[in-house]
């Protein structure tokens, strides 16, 4: 009997022991869930947390910026020792942020900026994603009146998206191949609200459009809509995420590029940083960086895009991101890029 009980106390010595080396609790504070992609970041996310016996809650802020500051709030409450945040608002967001570092928990600012030195950015080059985008769609047309369908003018991404599209558009402008004949932010990243504008530019310029450069793939199926709306077929647009209705497009021809940005790795290269971050380790790969609007130096971290055409589409389909079956619907055989034969 005496045995028994020492066995007893062991085995509860030890799950506490083991309750006590377990993981961080990783907060994870969403924007919104509009983009298809987001729940492909939250699955690769969880799934390396558990790996690496790390706790998951959440929370979805619609939209909302003054909800993410409850939301977050309420993730300190739950005991969230890192906190990833995919800024709905990069100035709205601040008073968390205050609260983070007065609790001596560090923020992980996810795909978006978010630009304070105490702050560790995790993202694709963005820069990079809007000149591959530009510079597709200059292959495609390099002659033409081009527009420009920005993202949401909260989001820092929407200037370094635009930035990237300038450098690869630049020497085509300084020659006067390219005009640049209208640009547009769009409010939350809205395929709805980018449509609208499309719809108001081609009335304005009476359909007088070449080109257009959208900086994402929701955008761009408002772009498209627009388009089709007129009549106007055959004119080259771009966009990123890799969303699979884009890929669609891509295969039917009436969208020319989606950039992916394989978001199953960056929520895993995200969930790695979070634990890290929350053991007071530094992250691997991380470098000082300085390129936000203000210059304030930070950790950072980027990962490559790859542009998606339907010269290799393939690259998607093998790669698992999508099935042959989804990125071929609806196409004509006759037609069908190399992917779907």
């Amino acid at each position: 009997m005496r045995m028994q009980k020492m066995w007893a106390a062991t085995a509860l010595l030890m799950a506490s022991m083991t309750a006590l080396a377990a993981g961080p609790v990783v907060g994870v504070s969403w924007s919104n869930f509009q983009e298809e992609r987001w729940k492909t970041d939250e699955a690769a996310m969880k799934t390396e947390l558990s790996r690496l016996g790390a706790s998951y809650v959440s929370a979805d802020a619609g939209g909302s910026p003054e909800k993410q500051l409850s939301d977050i709030d309420s993730l300190l409450a739950k005991g969230a020792k890192v906190l990833v945040i995919l800024a709905m608002d990069k100035d709205a967001v601040a008073p968390a942020l205050n609260k983070a570092k007065a609790r001596k928990v560090p923020v992980l600012a996810y795909d978006r900026l978010i630009e304070a030195p105490e702050v560790f950015y995790l993202t694709f080059d963005n820069r990079e994603v809007g000149r591959l985008q530009a510079k597709a769609v200059l292959a495609v047309k390099p002659k033409g009146r081009y527009v420009m369908i920005k993202g949401s003018p909260s989001d820092p991404n929407a200037d370094f998206l635009r930035a990237g599209q300038q450098d690869a558009l630049a020497d085509a402008v300084k020659k006067g191949d390219v005009k640049i004949v209208a640009e547009e932010y769009t409010d939350g990243w809205k395929p709805e609200v980018a449509q609208k504008n499309m719809e108001q530019i081609l009335t304005r310029l009476k359909g007088g459009v070449d080109a257009v450069v959208a900086s994402n793939d929701g955008t761009a199926g408002g772009v498209i809509a627009a388009l089709a709306g007129r009549g106007l077929k055959g004119v080259p647009v771009s966009g990123q995420d890799a969303d699979h209705a884009a890929l669609n497009r891509i295969a039917l021809g009436t969208q020319t590029v989606s950039v992916w940005k394989d978001s199953r790795l960056l929520g895993k290269e995200a969930a790695s940083a979070a634990v890290q971050l929350a053991n007071g380790q530094k992250v691997d790969g991380a470098a000082p960086w300085a390129g936000g609007e203000r210059k304030v130096s930070l950790q950072a971290k980027f990962l490559p895009p790859v542009p998606i055409t339907q010269a290799n589409l393939d690259q998607v389909i093998s790669a698992g991101w999508i099935s042959k079956a989804v990125v071929c619907k609806g196409v004509d055989p006759a037609k069908a890029p190399a992917a779907c034969k």
